[in-house]
C-alpha cells in the first residue's frame, strides 16, 4: 500500500525533480536514458520505475531481448560501447561506495562519451535515483492496469 503521495505532499520539491527530468529527456540519447533508467531501477528494486520504465522502452520501439539483458549487461552482447559505459556508470553511481565511481569506469565512459554527454549522464542517472528513491519509500506501486 502506498504511503504517500510526494507529489501532492510536497508539490514544490516534485516540480524540482520534474524539471531535472525534463532536462535529461532533451539532452541524453533517448535509447541510453532508457537502459540507465532500468538499470539503476533494477539496483534500487524500484517495482514502479522497472514497470515504467521497461513499458516506455517498448513503446519507443526497444527489444524485449534487449530490456531482460539489462538485468545482466556485462555478460550480454546485445549493447554497444557507448551503452556498456553508461550501463557500468550507472552501476557505479547508483551503488556509490565508500570510494566513490572508479576511475576505469571513469576512464572508460570518458573515452566514448564527451564531457557535455557525460555531464548529462550523470544528470540522467542522479535523477532516477531520485525517482527510485521516492517511488521505492514511499511505495508506489506499478499501475495494475496499462
Amino acid at each position: 500500500m502506498q504511503r504517500m503521495n510526494a507529489a501532492e505532499v510536497a508539490p514544490q520539491g516534485y516540480q524540482a525533480v520534474l524539471g531535472l527530468e525534463k532536462y535529461v529527456r532533451a539532452n541524453v540519447d533517448h535509447t541510453v536514458l532508457e537502459l540507465v533508467k532500468l538499470r539503476a531501477s533494477m539496483i534500487n528494486g524500484c517495482a514502479f520505475c522497472v514497470d515504467m520504465h521497461s513499458r516506455d522502452a517498448l513503446a519507443a520501439g526497444e527489444s524485449s531481448r534487449r530490456l531482460f539483458a539489462v538485468a545482466a549487461w556485462r555478460e550480454a552482447p546485445f549493447f554497444d560501447e557507448r551503452e556498456r559505459a553508461a550501463l557500468a556508470l550507472t552501476d557505479a553511481v547508483t551503488k556509490l561506495g565508500e570510494h566513490g565511481v572508479p576511475d576505469d569506469v571513469w576512464d572508460t565512459a570518458a573515452k566514448v562519451w564527451s564531457e557535455k554527454e557525460l555531464a548529462d549522464l550523470i544528470l540522467a542517472i542522479a535523477t532516477i535515483n531520485v525517482w527510485n528513491r521516492i517511488a521505492v519509500t514511499t511505495r508506489s506501486e506499478p499501475p495494475a492496469q496499462v
